[in-house]
């Protein structure tokens, strides 16, 4: 009997801790289980942005950007223009010397001389497409510093834009930089060389570019973005709704922050992918006047194949879309932007 008796007060008291978790620690307890699959670093950030409940694991250390790069220059783009200094609607004539490595249309598509497009359909190109050529066009346009000073402008401190995208492809590779940046890319294609030769080279290059504080962000920072985007708060009211209905119009990383959400569920968002660095940051639009999430997921020195890597922000998402769900209070149709 006695025996019995300490089971029951032992069964007891699991039921009292179990019962003592807010439905908030359970997310938690799941978004942890779901990044031990990356095997590396993952640091997340959601928000629900209409009731204030925030979770975060890592939130507040630097993670590498990858392309999510493209986000923060995309705000410098509208702010120079409400500020007169360029015209979304200016043309711009690429140059051969404007075709570079990496993601995107631009390179593999056309040949230069012979294109010329707006600077709209640029960031159009950046922020759909991920298109590398078409980023580094605006970077070089807009100043990579001019970037990270209107990010400490907004109050955010831990977003920071240094190089080109082709710099950045290049420094990953330990290639020779400054060598290789300006040359033509049909030239560049023979002399780079390939960013590793197995796994373990993979890694320390991960490494390196993880310790590397350039172009890296925190998650919770970049999460604070998006809500500012969400509020009108970039720019001006007009510019955040214009660059929410850009970045909805991505293309890349189905299988991340949309990857197990109901098939139509709109998310504005962008990725980013180096190495073992998977990333994918976006507003998720919830149904039934439920809200909107912000999901802020960073990866970096992850050993696991890229689409587990992928399946891990998937399953984040998936989590925190259900969560908020059923447990948000509904607000009126009206605030949907």
């Amino acid at each position: 009997m006695l025996v019995l008796g300490i089971v029951s007060l032992v069964v007891a008291l699991v039921g009292i801790t179990l019962d003592a978790q807010t439905p908030l620690e359970r997310l938690r307890l799941q978004i942890e289980e779901a990044i031990t699959p990356a095997r590396g670093d993952v640091g997340v950030f959601i928000k629900h942005l209409e009731s204030g409940v925030e979770l975060g694991v890592r939130a507040d250390e630097p993670f590498p950007m990858a392309s999510v790069v493209k986000v923060p220059i995309l705000v410098e783009l509208f702010a120079q223009e409400r500020g007169g200094r360029i015209k979304l609607d200016e043309m711009y004539t690429l140059k051969p010397h404007d075709q570079h490595v990496g993601s995107g249309d631009i390179s593999p598509n056309f040949d230069l001389p012979g294109l010329a497009m707006s600077l709209r359909n640029l960031a159009n190109l950046m922020m759909i497409v991920s298109d590398n050529s078409a980023t580094d066009i605006l970077v070089s346009r807009l100043g990579a510093a001019n970037v990270t000073a209107r990010m400490r402008t907004l109050g955010i401190n831990g977003v920071r834009v240094d190089r080109t995208t082709q710099e950045l492809i290049l420094d990953y590779g330990e290639q020779d930089t400054e060598k290789l940046k300006h040359m033509l890319l049909a030239d560049l294609r023979l002399l780079i060389r390939r960013p590793y030769e197995n796994e373990a080279e993979r890694l320390v290059r991960d490494t390196r570019y993880a310790d590397d504080p350039r172009d890296q962000s925190t998650p919770r920072d970049m999460a604070r973005l998006m809500e500012m985007m969400w509020k009108g708060q970039l720019v001006d009211e007009a510019a955040s709704k214009d660059m929410l209905e850009i970045m909805k119009r991505c293309r890349t990383g189905n299988t991340r922050i949309k990857g197990l959400l109901p098939r139509g569920t709109v998310v504005a968002h962008k990725t980013g992918s180096v190495g073992g660095t998977i990333d994918d940051v976006g507003l998720v639009y919830l149904p039934h006047g439920a809200g909107h999430v912000a999901v802020s997921a960073f990866s970096k020195r992850t050993s696991a194949a890229s689409e587990d890597v992928e399946r891990v922000i998937a399953e984040i998402s998936r989590y925190a879309y259900d969560y908020f769900l059923f447990t948000a209070p509904a607000t009126s149709p009206s605030a949907a932007r």
